[in-house]
């Protein structure tokens, strides 16, 4: 399966690999809190990658923040010799200081922007970043005139093919949509809830979304029920308010039996649970690319895998979405 990234004419694969988890251990600003998914295996967070493009992925999505450079430094010696054959997709507007692993702030100037980039590009091993992303998602919408337009001045310079915002707010991305080279928004999406107002705008618009949280940060997987407790330094062990799925190391309840009551219909021809949460999506939209994490090989190509059984039917579409009470964001 292929989608072209917007109207930018990039052509990739129908799922791209969020790239947070492989970020390994970090956290907040105040050296505690846990912004990761726990302890990974670099050596395994590598082999992921390359299992991964053997089997048809071409997009990657990544963020400078992430493990504070750490995501972008594994990738960067996952794709030696590979980078022709990926579309990497990576975020700024975070500040971080490398040796300590913490972040130190964030910023949206001209020289905050690009000094961002020149840090990705040498952490990714490359010259030229495909789709570059504001990782801003409360920024005033009123403000990012300036944002916008230093894109497109590093689109120009060749430095990125394309970029966009990682945020669900309308009016937002609209801001960004007026410049020639925006190509995408990346934003909240799953079966349990997403933005249809943004969707629908999108479409109109041709641009691509990248879904984050498409398996509802692992829920729509069999590795969790009800007597399921994360430990570690693993964000969803946090109390953290936007995090619904999980809560203090606990999946919720109430998605679970969301979960359980679609179970058959996202497993119809031979998916697994979250090869048809991932169906779900493209049979959504064409306009809809899931980026799901993965923290091993095995969670790699499953992902990729459900390319090979495509997208659910409409029917199916709609008929999950009224037993779960799909929840419309932000409108």
């Amino acid at each position: 399966m292929k989608r072209i990234l917007g109207r930018s004419g990039i052509e990739v694969s129908a799922l791209g690999l969020g790239c947070w988890a492989i970020g390994n251990v970090w956290s907040a600003s105040d050296g505690k809190t846990a912004q990761g998914w726990g302890d990974l295996d670099d050596r395994e967070s590598i082999r992921a990658v390359r299992a991964a493009i053997d089997h048809g992925l071409t997009l990657l999505d990544t963020a400078n923040i992430y493990g504070c450079g750490h995501s972008e430094l594994i990738l960067g010696e996952a794709l030696e010799g590979l980078r022709k054959k990926v579309i990497l997709a990576t975020k700024f507007g975070n500040d971080f200081d490398e040796k300590t692993g913490l972040p130190t702030g964030a910023g949206s100037s001209p020289e905050f922007i690009r000094k961002s980039l020149e840090g990705s590009l040498r952490r990714l091993k490359t010259d030229y970043i495909d789709l570059f992303q504001f990782h801003d998602w409360g920024f005033p919408a009123e403000e990012a005139d300036s944002v916008r337009d230093t894109l497109e001045n590093l689109v120009r310079e060749g430095k990125i093919r394309s970029y966009g915002w990682s945020t669900d707010l309308l009016p937002s991305v609209k801001v960004f949509n007026k410049g020639k080279n925006c190509t995408a928004a990346q934003l909240q999406f799953n079966i349990f809830e997403g933005n249809p107002d943004l969707l629908s705008y999108c479409e109109k618009e041709n641009l691509a979304i990248l879904c984050r949280s498409p398996l509802a940060m692992g829920l729509l997987s069999e590795k969790y029920n009800s007597k399921s407790l994360l430990k570690g330094k693993d964000i969803r062990t946090t109390d953290t308010e936007w995090l619904v799925w999980f809560k203090d190391g606990k999946p919720s309840e109430e998605y679970l039996k969301r979960r359980d009551a679609v179970r058959e219909i996202l497993m119809s021809e031979g998916r697994s649970l979250v090869q048809g949460a991932l169906a779900w999506l493209w049979g959504k939209s064409e306009n809809l690319i899931p980026i799901p994490g993965f923290k091993n090989e095995k969670q790699a190509v499953e992902n990729v895998k459900a390319m090979e059984l495509g997208p659910l039917k409409k029917n199916q579409v709609s008929e999950i979405e009224e037993i779960v009470g799909f929840t419309p964001l932000f409108n």
